[in-house]
């Protein structure tokens, strides 16, 4: 199991559903966390509790990812408190409801707004992360992406478009920054909880039920699930980190 003892790690959007899970999830690895929210204090509190409770210590921050300054500050929150950052999941994400079909209710402010959150705000986060992750002697980046943006499906056409464009970034930065800071991506299908529940309304159990259906394992993901695969992405990596591409160990790692 990877060693987070000593590390720390900036979660966006973490108030709840994935992000919350895996700042819980980083947290009994051993790492320090900060919490953002945009919106819900109250939640937010209850995970830093939660993280709290796990023994590290964890950090509350507010701000809006489509606002550079509020991305400075809040990947700047991990260095104010802790030190150092060595973590950036880009969790926080917006969408709208909208029949694929239904183009006219697409409005210029919905493209805005999503692509605002979901691509530029992921961005800015990593740009404010470079230097602090610099000096903490490199870091981690992991966005939570979507299949709406590999298959075209999902919450609405921007919505698919916007994930498919972080996917996209993702490798891009991850040629930029590497080998210093490692970028890369988990993109879940449909994930049981409060977002779809409250976007597809009435239709949730049949979309759910439907879905399962297709699934090899009879169920779709869980906010948990997403944080396993966060964890094990961070695994894998440090593994690399400590025996090099070609399987010998560093000399790093051994001083």
């Amino acid at each position: 199991m990877i060693d987070l003892r000593g590390k720390t790690a900036v979660v966006t959007g973490s108030s709840s559903g994935v992000g919350a899970a895996t700042a819980l999830e980083l947290a009994r690895q051993g790492c320090d966390v900060v919490v953002h929210y945009n919106r819900s204090r109250e939640e937010a509190e209850a995970v830093a509790a939660g993280v709290r409770k796990l023994g590290v210590r964890c950090a509350v921050v507010a701000g809006n990812v489509a606002d550079d300054a509020d991305c400075r500050r809040i990947v700047g929150a991990a260095e104010e408190a802790f030190g150092r950052l060595d973590i950036l999941v880009n969790s926080a994400g917006m969408t709208q409801f909208i029949k694929h079909s239904a183009l006219e209710e697409v409005t210029d402010d919905i493209w805005r707004t999503i692509m605002d959150v979901n691509v530029k705000g992921p961005f800015q986060c990593i740009r404010a992360a470079r230097e602090p992750m610099t000096r903490a002697g490199g870091g981690h980046v992991i966005n939570i992406a979507s299949i709406a943006g590999i298959k075209g499906t999902g919450s609405s056409v921007p919505y698919a478009a916007s994930k498919a464009a972080l996917i996209n970034m993702t490798i891009s930065l991850a040629r930029a920054l590497a080998p210093a800071i490692r970028v890369n991506g988990v993109a879940p299908g449909f994930i049981a909880g409060r977002w779809l529940k409250e976007g597809l309304g009435e239709h949730y159990e049949a979309v759910l039920a439907r879905t399962e259906k297709k699934l090899p394992t009879g169920r779709v993901s869980t906010p948990e699930d997403i944080a396993d695969a966060v964890l094990g992405l961070l695994m894998g990596l440090a593994k690399r980190d400590r025996t090099g591409a070609d399987g010998r160990r560093r000399d790093a790692d051994r001083r």
